[in-house]
């Protein structure tokens, strides 16, 4: 079968992550798409570390479906250890959202399991909902194509970011908790959930402005970008006057980032696969889980261009270079000149959906608030005493509104499976924003959400910083 791509695609045909967006598929696959959870070794920084993988039988990480195709996929676990795998973005029938619980078992080592689903296009990634797997790189990109993309003569840029540690996750995790986990009962899996003007975006509340700020868990090994750091980056050929689609994932456990454009202006086009009204800028906030599609007209006198992205409040960064034919290509250090500001709200400000939600009265508003210290390490939603999260329940059809509070010194990237909601509130303010899966909630601040109940189920609800979620903040929202 015969499938068009545009020449700036054909000059992007490498198997690397970066490329995986631009190579020939067959547009309608007859039968399900073949995925393998597997190990193998990854060298960072002239050091070999065993990670996680999923892969195509090609050895080409992730899926890339193009319209009209269906989610078709069979899943076999050879990773050694049962996990299970989430498609984050996507909103599937609740039995195939890739986490196990009462109802849904654990994939087992040596099984296989189907799934087969309407997808949503736009920018997604897959990702282990089981222990602290995700860590170790159980992850990588699922791009859908509209039919838009695919008529666009667009060279497309995937990248997939990590926080990355040679130490066992495990080990990492007893020393933040003293050996003792959160009374919640939860785990990764979703296991027994069911214990019942703009300066005022940066930080609002001034008794928190007095509060110390907690800004990183985690002093990691290493920063990742499409599994290099930039001591060896990824180089990836662009053409001169070319245009560039950035589908950037933040796929790190516990770091957010800022996207560093450097000497181009880059206009955001959608978040989490959804697209937004444009908004053009030379640096943009982007936390975990969540997804930035990013447009560059690249000079037609080309040039080498980094895509940086420098971790939040510190120096280390890392990133991919685009250069063109010729290129010098200088040495970037893996450490900015100063550290970078906190993420907050401003940029959540800016956006606003091409496809909001119909209006409608809300049928049910909850009251959330995020809770949890550093010391002892534990994260909640509303119960900081016993770690108990009550279900949010809804009905199909509902209107639902979450208000969010942070009360924490950190900030909680929140996300819901199942659903996109969109952001109708930062502060105190009323806003059209943006369609999403996962919003930031900055250290005093408060944000507001709303989604139609039209996906039946028991959906996970929790912070994505998973060591947070792996001490306690997370609930549901229940159907009843």
């Amino acid at each position: 079968m015969f499938q068009q791509i545009s020449r700036r695609r054909l000059m992007a045909g490498s198997v690397s992550l970066a490329t995986l967006a631009a190579m020939p598929r067959l547009a309608l696959a007859a039968g399900p798409r073949k995925l393998t959870v597997t190990r193998r070794t990854l060298e960072v920084n002239g050091k070999a570390a065993g990670v996680f993988g999923i892969v195509q039988p090609d050895g080409v990480s992730g899926l890339v479906l193009d319209p009209g195709q269906r989610f078709q996929v069979d899943l076999t676990n050879d990773a050694g250890e049962a996990a299970i795998i989430h498609w984050h973005g996507m909103t599937p029938p609740y039995l195939q959202d890739g986490v196990a619980d009462k109802m849904r078992p654990l994939l087992a080592a040596g099984a296989t399991a189907s799934y087969d689903f309407d997808p949503r296009p736009g920018t997604h990634w897959m990702h282990s909902h089981h222990g602290l797997q995700e860590q170790s790189l159980m992850a990588a990109p699922l791009i859908v194509h509209s039919a838009e993309d695919m008529t666009a003569d667009i060279q497309e840029v995937v990248v997939l970011l990590h926080d990355f540690t040679f130490r066992d996750p495990a080990e990492i995790l007893a020393e933040l908790t003293g050996g003792a986990m959160s009374h919640s009962g939860h785990d990764m899996s979703g296991h027994d959930m069911s214990g019942h003007d703009m300066s005022s975006m940066a930080m609002p509340d001034m008794a928190m402005d007095q509060m110390p700020m907690d800004l990183n868990d985690v002093e990691y090994d290493a920063y990742l970008a499409n599994d290099r750091t930039l001591a060896d980056p990824q180089v990836v050929q662009t053409e001169r006057g070319g245009r560039i689609r950035l589908r950037l994932i933040n796929g790190a456990t516990t770091t957010a980032f800022h996207i560093d454009l450097g000497a181009l202006t880059g206009t955001v086009v959608a978040v989490d696969g959804n697209p937004v009204r444009p908004v053009s800028g030379q640096r943009f906030p982007m936390s975990m889980g969540q997804r930035l599609d990013i447009l560059l007209d690249l000079p037609t006198e080309g040039g080498a261009f980094p895509i940086l992205a420098h971790r939040e409040g510190a120096r280390q960064r890392t990133g991919i270079i685009l250069a063109s034919p010729g290129s010098s290509i200088a040495k970037i250090p893996d450490l900015a000149e100063a550290d970078s500001a906190p993420l907050d709200l401003q940029f959540e400000a800016k956006l606003s959906a091409l496809s909001p939600l119909a209006a409608k009265s809300p049928d049910k508003v909850f009251q959330v608030v995020l809770n949890g210290t550093m010391s002892p390490y534990v994260w909640s939603i509303d119960d900081p005493a016993t770690g108990r999260q009550a279900p949010l329940d809804v009905a199909p059809g509902q209107r639902i509104v979450i208000e969010m509070v942070n009360k924490s010194h950190m900030a909680h990237p929140m996300h819901l499976h199942g659903h996109h909601f969109q952001v109708v509130g930062l502060q105190d303010r009323a806003m059209p924003g943006a369609m999403r899966d996962t919003v930031l909630v900055p250290m005093g601040g408060k944000v507001t959400i709303a989604f139609d109940a039209d996906n039946d189920g028991r959906w996970p609800f929790h912070c994505h910083n998973l060591l947070h979620m792996a001490t306690g903040m997370m609930t549901e929202v229940a159907y009843s």
